[in-house]
């Protein structure tokens, strides 16, 4: 019996997704909930599952095509499935993407075929490159674009060193010091790849804030010495009754909530000519992926405790690396952080998240002078950043909702006692 397997229904806000890659071939064996193939939208990448067991009759959208919901993507022939048929069914190929369809006898075309992306082959195929020879190091051992720019540096390398070694050992070289050598210029070549969807939609939500929000940035500092301490004392113990690690980010949640319940406006939005004031914390947490930056939203964040914060953010870290996060766990948040610090950053001035109006940058945390008390004392000092927007957040409500965020972390236990 034929089984046809069908785009998905997309969320309501995307209209349409593009076919990243196949994981499976015409001819090939499948079980039912086997991921066939992946789809990415504005936001994540859905993988499709297989709806029955059996053997992949069909492929009829390729790599790289955009589709909608309910688009036929394949036929599969149900049964028990077994080995690759020796003849697979021919791929068609709508005439629409002549570049993703490499040709029968380019180097792309083995066994590896399935896993690689439009770049990839491409890439491959203009340079004779089998991808046998490549180890993959995507997830389930795909070749991703950095494998093979990787695998080619190294092979440039290598032929590089081996012309100078039969240089050395070839008689009567030319003079080849520097004031008679006359070298050919390197080889200047510009790469273009298309943006992801995801890439393309970061950019435009960026754009998008910069000109429709009147955005300024205020600056404080924090003496992290009380947080760190607490966090030292108590870690131990807090891991072994939680089964989470105590990180420094449900501290700074908790102290976002707790300023946000006193200066409203910062968790608010603009539609149209009104102004929509939250009565709940749903915390964006910017998360940098390797399809870019995504912001999984904790919910409820003033119902958690310290643990069920971080539990969550455990959790959609992992879900980021493995490219599972759901569309419905990126919407919807009222206030954003940003933690450039793990990244080394001292100082930024973040972005809005449209339709937010407010975003906290965290920054590295540096042993620096402070004067306490009249003297001069070495402190581990963090450098934050709110970044609000003027239309609706005055300059007054912005600083004093950063320094009640500096006071909470600075005075922890303010947090445990809420007052």
């Amino acid at each position: 019996m034929s089984i046809e397997v069908k785009v998905p229904q997309l969320p309501e806000s995307v209209s349409d997704a593009t076919l990243v890659s196949w994981r499976k071939m015409p001819g090939d064996s499948v079980q039912r909930d086997e991921t066939l193939v992946d789809l990415e939208t504005d936001k994540v990448v859905l993988e499709v599952p297989a709806p029955v067991s059996g053997v992949i009759r069909e492929i009829l959208i390729a790599d790289g095509v955009t589709v909608i919901s309910g688009q036929l993507l394949a036929v599969i022939e149900e049964g028990e499935g077994g080995e690759k048929t020796a003849v697979p069914p021919v791929m068609p190929m709508p005439d629409s993407t002549p570049d993703n369809v490499p040709d029968s006898g380019n180097a792309a075309e083995t066994s590896n075929a399935g896993k690689l992306s439009p770049a990839v082959r491409r890439l491959l195929n203009e340079n004779d490159i089998d991808p046998e020879q490549i180890t993959g190091s995507g997830r389930g051992g795909r070749i991703l674009k950095a494998d093979v720019l990787s695998f080619l540096e190294q092979t440039v390398h290598l032929e590089e060193q081996l012309e100078v070694a039969e240089g050395d050992e070839m008689p009567d070289q030319p003079d080849t010091s520097p004031l008679t050598a006359t070298s050919a210029p390197s080889q200047r070549v510009d790469e273009r790849v298309p943006m992801s969807r995801l890439r393309a939609r970061i950019a435009e939500r960026m754009v998008e804030a910069q000109q429709t929000s009147a955005m300024l940035t205020t600056f404080n500092e924090v003496d992290m010495s009380s947080v760190i301490s607490l966090r030292k004392k108590h870690k131990e113990a807090f891991s072994e009754k939680h089964g989470v690690g105590l990180g420094f980010m449900s501290f700074f949640v908790k102290a976002i909530v707790d300023a946000l319940g006193k200066f409203p406006a910062v968790n608010a939005s603009i539609e149209g000519t009104d102004i929509v004031y939250h009565n709940y914390f749903d915390i964006g947490i910017a998360v940098s992926s390797d399809r870019g930056l995504i912001v999984p939203v904790v919910r409820d964040a003033d119902m958690l405790g310290f643990a069920g914060i971080e539990a969550t953010i455990r959790e959609y870290g992992a879900k980021a690396r493995e490219g599972k996060i759901s569309m419905e766990e990126l919407t919807g948040g009222t206030f954003t952080i940003t933690n450039g610090g793990v990244f080394g950053s001292m100082l930024s001035t973040p972005i809005l998240n449209p339709p937010q109006s407010g975003i906290l940058g965290m920054h590295n945390i540096q042993e620096r002078a402070m004067v306490v008390d009249g003297e001069i004392v070495v402190r581990p000092v963090m450098y934050v950043a709110l970044t609000y927007d003027h239309r609706i957040i005055d300059g007054r409500e912005a600083v004093q909702f950063l320094v009640s965020v500096k006071e909470s972390l600075e005075n922890p236990g303010r947090l445990l006692l809420q007052i």
